[in-house]
């Protein structure tokens, strides 16, 4: 799955999927998709990520209390 990297508008291939859906974890590993080369895993924060479409992730990826916010 491929994110924007919101501070720097670039590409990044998620690695730990399982890290995204789950709100308990704030970070994920992933790298940027640029250049010819394969880049290096680092960890990003999910808050600093989007859909490439533009849209915010869901709260229930980021947040392990958005059930007890939306009542």
């Amino acid at each position: 799955m491929f994110l924007i990297h919101k501070p720097h508008g670039e590409l990044v291939e998620v690695l730990t999927i399982e890290n995204l859906y789950d709100p308990c974890q704030n970070q994920i590993i992933g790298r940027y998709h640029c250049g010819e080369e394969l880049q290096e895993p680092e960890t990003f924060m999910k808050s600093e990520l989007m859909f490439p479409s533009g849209e915010s992730l869901p709260v229930c990826w980021l947040d392990p209390n958005y059930r007890q916010k939306a009542a």
